[in-house]
C-alpha cells in the first residue's frame, strides 16, 4: 500500500545532509539507491491502483479501517526495505574504501 514512503523519508534524510558528510562515505550512492526504490515501488503501487493521483493519494486512506494495516505496512515492509538498502551500501562503502587502501599502498610501493 505504501512500503515506499518509509525510503522515502529516509531519501529526504540523507538527501538533505549530504553536503555535510565526508566524501568517503559516498552518500551519493545511498541517495541513489534510496530513490531508484522509491521510484520504483511508487510506479508499482501505482500501476495496481494502490496510489492514485488525486487525494487521499492512498486509496487505504479511503477506508479507516484499513489505515493501521497500512500504518503496519509502512513499518514492517518498508523498515525492512530500508534497513536493507542502508546494509547493502555500507558493505559497498567498506569494499570501495578497502579497495582504495589497497590501491594507495600499491601506489606507494611503486613510486618509492
Amino acid at each position: 500500500m505504501a512500503c515506499f514512503l518509509a525510503p522515502a523519508t529516509a531519501a529526504i534524510i540523507t538527501t538533505s545532509i549530504k553536503k555535510k558528510i565526508a566524501p568517503k562515505y559516498h552518500l551519493e550512492w545511498l541517495n541513489t539507491m534510496l530513490w531508484g526504490g522509491v521510484i520504483m515501488l511508487a510506479v508499482e503501487h501505482i500501476t495496481h491502483g494502490e496510489v492514485v493521483l488525486y487525494p487521499p493519494f492512498l486509496t487505504a486512506m479511503q477506508n479507516p479501517a484499513d489505515i493501521p494495516v497500512m500504518l503496519q505496512e509502512i513499518a514492517i515492509i518498508g523498515g525492512a526495505m530500508t534497513i536493507t538498502i542502508i546494509a547493502v551500501w555500507t558493505i559497498m562503502i567498506l569494499v570501495a574504501n578497502k579497495a582504495t587502501k589497497i590501491h594507495e599502498k600499491k601506489i606507494q610501493i611503486v613510486t618509492t
